[in-house]
């Protein structure tokens, strides 16, 4: 009887080995349908890119991403007035100036900062701060602004579907920026010291 049992331990031991049993299919053994997915790389809905323009021998340059309008209410919305909003999607906007500027009475030395609003029905708020580092407005800490200023939109006729930033050389060594989404534009000027 032991030399029966051990028999039938070896041939149970043995089958488990093969990785084979009575009821497993010939289709198991086809391990194609248990890949995964090929993801497909679609394009992001707010994609990064940039805006910039030389003015005056100061390379002035705006990194952020881009979302779109599709049909969605913005401002009031989606971007909620009264709340600090990294001015694109994602992670913060940054500017960033090979030479000092000022902006109103307030000079900006050259550097790499975050780009902020609280955007308003009637005023805007433009934030420029120390950091541009960060996911969304996360970290954002308004003791590390180096400017702060206001500004009043203005209401477009046509929607710009895709946030856009221009930096627009406007005379020698002075640029208009500016910021548009949907039906809301903002707008300010910056001088090289």
């Amino acid at each position: 009887m032991r030399n029966t049992i051990h028999l039938f331990l070896i041939l149970l031991l043995a089958a488990a080995c093969s990785g084979k049993t009575e009821n497993q299919s010939s289709a198991a053994e086809d391990h194609s349908q248990h890949q995964p997915a090929q993801s497909e790389n679609k394009p992001s809905k707010s994609p990064r890119t940039s805006a910039m323009a030389m003015v005056d021998g100061n390379h002035i340059h705006f990194d952020y991403s881009s979302p779109s309008v599709r049909g969605r209410q913005i401002f009031g919305g989606l971007v909620a007035f009264g709340e600090v909003w990294v001015t694109g999607a994602h992670k913060a906007t940054s500017i960033q100036f090979d030479k000092g500027v000022k902006i109103g009475d307030k000079e900006i030395p050259a550097g790499k900062y975050g780009f902020f609003t609280i955007p308003g029905e009637k005023e805007w708020t433009v934030i420029i701060n120390q950091v541009w580092d960060m996911h969304l407005a996360d970290d954002y800490d308004a003791s590390k602004d180096l400017v702060r200023f206001t500004v009043v939109p203005e209401q477009l006729q046509d929607v710009v579907e895709s946030l856009t930033y221009t930096v627009e050389e406007t005379s020698k060594g002075t640029a208009a920026i500016s910021v548009a989404w949907d039906k809301t534009k903002i707008k300010f000027d910056m001088k090289n010291l």
